[in-house]
């Protein structure tokens, strides 16, 4: 059922932007090769999957299949918005002119015009375009955003306290170590007391970790690196074999494994627990949940475990995954967490933002919240768009994010 919807889309996106190349085409029969090229770019993304069915693991063919498809589908998409706009005139069109008896012809609707035509097809070029430069260019382009948050009850001593936050590093799909090396060098150049890492090191196995140890345990902070599980670090995607009782102990053996690379990188994982970092008497509380979604992912955190021994007046940061646990649990929590950091949503990697003006992303459609700062209930939260990529192997518009946030203290309004 959950596929009926994205089919009907395909569909349709195949039949407007075959009328826009018809439309192109009078006359000529090059209409007939791009429907066959749609159709050998369809079968061809399916067989990379049968052949390299491990998502998990970089393979150059399935990779180039997906950028070429997803390509062809944003500039689908563009033409059917310009072929739909072409159908409501030519509809509008044909019905004027019915009522003023100044049909010339035996339609109803007016012909489609070549010359929209023609600039759909410039238009659809753009995204296809730039699709393309995010699998070439776009998914090493690390951009550091910095806010400033202030807070009423933010302890004196951590007035300026600075955190760097990475997410969804997804290992398994890196194919430059020296892009990465650049990209880490760049995180600890920031000098932030302390590090967070929100969830997804991993696309399904910790054997992708192997030979990136030495790379990722570079991360230094004063006050140390503080990590979380997301959801592909459980190995839920994998396809293990063996008996029910088998894969239970390949996934603990697997789970086990990665908990050792993270204490072998020198961070400290939360896993539904709490850490004080002390400045004089003043307390900054870690609170890190393993991961808690809202339907669509396995639940395995536990809020109220990970936060005893916290009341309600201390400041509080959280780590959890998926930002759909801020929304469900956190936001309007008695215990007051001031500041979420989460990941997860990765802005679908593809988008426009111009700051101040336009973000938009197909995560808008399935998130509330799926990049940046965000405020509700005098609490914070910020969604990173990610470290790394997977399933599309680029990132167009939406690029691999590192965040930096200063904490402030409120200053005292005078009346």
């Amino acid at each position: 059922m959950r596929f009926i919807i994205p089919i009907i889309l395909f569909v349709v996106f195949q039949v407007y932007s075959f009328q826009l190349i018809r439309t192109l085409s009078r006359g000529h029969w090059w209409k007939w090769i791009y429907l066959a090229a749609t159709i050998l770019i369809l079968i061809n993304l399916i067989m990379q999957f049968v052949w390299h069915p491990d998502r998990g693991q970089v393979s150059t063919a399935r990779d180039i299949a997906v950028t070429i498809f997803l390509g062809l589908l944003a500039a689908q998409f563009v033409m059917m918005i310009v072929m739909l706009g072409e159908d409501i005139y030519r509809v509008i069109k044909g019905g004027y002119n019915a009522l003023t008896q100044k049909q010339d012809n035996t339609s109803f609707l007016p012909s489609r015009r070549a010359f929209i035509s023609k600039v759909g097809l410039g238009l659809a070029a753009l995204p296809f375009g730039a699709i393309l430069y995010g699998a070439w260019k776009g998914k090493y382009n690390y951009q550091v955003r910095e806010y400033e948050l202030s807070f009423d009850d933010l302890p004196d001593a951590f007035d300026g306290y600075k955190v760097t936050q990475i997410s969804d590093i997804h290992v398994g799909s890196f194919d430059d170590k020296e892009e990465v090396k650049y990209a880490i060098d760049l995180v600890n150049k920031q000098g932030s007391d302390a590090i967070f890492f929100t969830g997804d090191l991993v696309n399904n196995i910790s054997t992708e970790m192997h030979g990136w140890e030495s790379i990722f345990g570079k991360l230094s902070a004063k006050d140390g690196v503080y990590s979380v599980l997301g959801n592909h670090d459980y190995g839920d995607y994998y396809g293990w074999e063996g008996t029910r009782e088998e894969v239970i102990a390949l996934k603990k053996a697997n789970m086990e494994k990665l908990y050792s690379i993270q204490k072998q990188m020198g961070w400290r994982l939360l896993r539904d627990e709490n850490i004080a970092i002390k400045r004089g008497n003043d307390l900054l509380n870690v609170v890190g949940v393993e991961n808690i979604g809202n339907g669509r992912f396995p639940k395995y955190g536990d809020l109220k475990k990970a936060s005893v021994g916290l009341r309600k007046s201390d400041f509080k940061i959280l780590l959890s995954h998926d930002p759909s646990h801020w929304e469900d649990d956190v936001k309007h929590n008695d215990l007051n967490y001031h500041l979420t950091l989460s990941g997860h949503t990765h802005g679908m990697q593809f988008g426009i933002e111009i700051p101040g003006f336009i973000k938009l992303s197909p995560a808008w459609f399935v998130y509330k919240k799926w990049a940046g700062i965000y405020k509700e209930f005098g609490r914070f939260i910020n969604v990173n768009r990610g470290f790394g990529f997977l399933g599309y192997s680029g990132r167009a518009g939406i690029w691999p994010e590192i965040t930096v946030i200063t904490l402030k203290k409120a200053k005292n309004r005078i009346n």
